[in-house]
């Protein structure tokens, strides 16, 4: 995901990504546990998916108040 694509995304389309990605990562724990995760590089992904959207979240949320 692309720091611009989340960028368009509005405060609501943010937060449900953002549970997508909580429950993917949560997931993927389980598999690497389990020894079944196949793509072991989609956990960095998803790590730094959630970090893109918490920061532009904030960000939007920072120009809403002021």
């Amino acid at each position: 995901m692309k720091a611009s694509d989340v960028k368009a995304m509005t405060q609501d389309e943010l937060t449900d990504e953002l549970g997508k990605l909580k429950k993917e990562q949560f997931n993927l724990r389980f598999q690497r546990a389990t020894g079944q995760l196949e793509n072991t590089a989609r956990v960095r992904q998803v790590r730094r998916d959630i970090a893109r959207i918490k920061t532009i979240s904030r960000h939007k949320a920072g120009e809403a108040k002021a």
